[in-house]
């Protein structure tokens, strides 16, 4: 039997193929990150060719490097960025365009419009979404209605559209030689256009945005003893390797933190933030801004789902203290600038980039820093970046709370930010609960390979994956209550200094 499980973890930055054994412990990692395309503001673009070859590479860099071959992985599962669109020709596997990414707001005059015509609310109630530029239904109807030839090419069954994972699947399993073209319901459920108690697409919906069913991909199972495919022996494998597992990457770090029962919570820092409770199978409706989403679907085993509270900008926020302000030379030294000054004096920082998500959905945010005096110092800003990254987390619970009932009493994290000691400490302050890590902080890559491993029998059930499960590091509430509540209504009021900034 083969020892070990692969993951393709296919990020909003990067792309990372990881290796874990029978206990979850990694063996062995290569990433590489791809371009972010910014055309004009509030657009934001990613090359599915460049990613797929990047994909490509990571995938020949580990086993080469490793001396590993195919025999030696029970199966692969991919995770990936959720919402961001690809478009592309079954014939000859070229997209159509970029790939139009989750973070991208080009569609905001399609959400608006279908808010205002009442058919939001169908869109809550089937997909339990609200009509917002984050989901993938809005990106493809814009690229059916501008990429000149789109439409015709959809409705013959040439062109074809899928998420980052049906995209990587595709090519994985052959391209324009029999490729694979599906996806699994955590995926599906980001659309806009999937029903939730059918978990099949909803012609009412594909209606709504004028999408032709034709060029939509199967929906499965996020693990399935039965694979999605097998990895062509010209692909970067090298030989057949069955595919077995795939979710989206929150619904993938939940598996990673063994969620697996109704009330227990993650939250993931990436280049966004993402809250997600187990409901069991119960599909929740939020009356709070929250997201009714797929939890995961095991094999034949009913669906679970989950509340989800979606950030924006967390990560994204240090990225922009590096990249665009050239006040840090990379993310570690955000902690060591922040930890220059005791507090931010009095300054919040916003990063409405996008507009808002969770739990406010506002379109026209922009981001804001509040407070500023001549005193305040560049350690004040970063100080104020990492207390955002907690204070937007807390919104999010708060709604979280309201729409469930449950309350927080451990907040399980994990993704880069939680590197960061500052920042985690700076989360127990400010939610008021214990942050609890684990060993393995890449938990969307584990779950990937989790749900893959128990499709096939590398790990027995579920119970398996808990006796894995080990803590890392673990940060208490240090604020005082008073404080802690004093500064939370400043916040407020700094995030309602961001609304109506972009007119309608």
């Amino acid at each position: 039997m083969a020892d070990f499980v692969g993951a393709v973890d296919q990020g909003t930055t990067s792309t990372r193929f990881m290796v874990f054994d029978h206990s979850g412990a990694e063996v062995a990692r290569h990433q590489l990150e791809h371009t972010q395309v910014l055309p004009r503001p509030g657009w934001v673009e990613h090359n599915p060719v460049e990613i797929w070859e990047r994909t490509c590479v990571v995938i020949e860099t580990v086993l080469s490097t490793r001396h590993l071959s195919v025999a030696d992985l029970a199966a692969l599962g991919i995770t990936n960025q959720r919402e961001t669109t690809v478009v592309w020709n079954r014939r000859t596997g070229r997209p159509y365009g970029n790939a139009i990414v989750w973070q991208d707001t080009r569609t905001d005059t399609i959400a608006a419009a279908l808010d205002r015509t009442g058919s939001g609310d169908l869109i809550r109630h089937k997909a339990g979404l609200p009509p917002a530029t984050y989901f993938s239904g809005g990106k493809l109807r814009w690229m059916l209605d501008t990429v000149e030839g789109l439409r015709a090419d959809a409705e013959r069954g040439e062109a074809i559209f899928g998420t980052v994972d049906t995209w990587l699947l595709w090519n994985l399993t052959g391209g324009t030689e029999g490729g694979v073209h599906a996806t699994d319901v955590t995926n599906a459920s980001r659309t806009m256009l999937m029903n939730l108690a059918t978990l099949d697409w909803d012609d009412e919906l594909l209606d709504l945005f004028t999408v032709p069913r034709a060029m939509l991909p199967r929906i499965a199972p996020s693990a399935t003893p039965e694979p999605y495919g097998t990895s062509a022996a010209q692909g970067p494998f090298g030989g057949e390797l069955p595919v077995t597992g795939m979710l989206g990457d929150q619904q993938a770090a939940m598996v990673g933190q063994v969620c697996f029962a109704p009330g227990e919570a993650k939250n993931t820092y990436g280049t966004g933030s993402f809250l997600l409770l187990n409901t069991g199978t119960d599909i929740v409706p939020s009356t709070c801004g929250l997201l009714t989403t797929v939890c995961f679907k095991f094999g034949a085993e009913p669906a679970v789902f989950a509340l989800e509270g979606s950030i924006a900008v967390t990560g994204a926020a240090v990225q922009w203290l590096r990249d665009q302000l050239g006040i840090i030379s990379g993310a570690a030294q955000s902690e060591t600038l922040a930890a220059q000054v005791a507090d931010t004096e009095g300054v919040y920082f916003v990063p409405a980039f996008s507009g808002l998500f969770a739990p406010y959905w506002r379109a026209d945010a922009r981001g804001a820093i509040v407070g500023l005096s001549r005193f305040h110092t560049r350690a004040h800003l970063a100080r104020a970046t990492l207390e955002a990254i907690a204070y937007q987390t807390r919104d999010v619970a708060e709604a979280m709370e309201r729409d469930s009932g449950v309350r927080l009493e451990v907040l399980k994290v994990d993704g880069g930010v939680t590197a960061n000691d500052l920042a985690m400490q700076l989360q127990a302050d400010i939610l008021g609960v214990p942050v609890s890590r684990p060993v393995v902080a890449e938990t969307t890559a584990l779950g990937a390979a989790y749900a893959a491993g128990l499709a096939v029998g590398h790990w027995r059930d579920k119970e398996d994956l808990r006796a894995n499960w080990q803590e890392g590091g673990r940060w208490q509430p240090a604020m005082d209550e008073k404080r802690r509540e004093r500064e939370y209504a400043t916040w407020r009021k700094a995030v309602a200094r961001t609304f109506d900034w972009v007119d309608g």
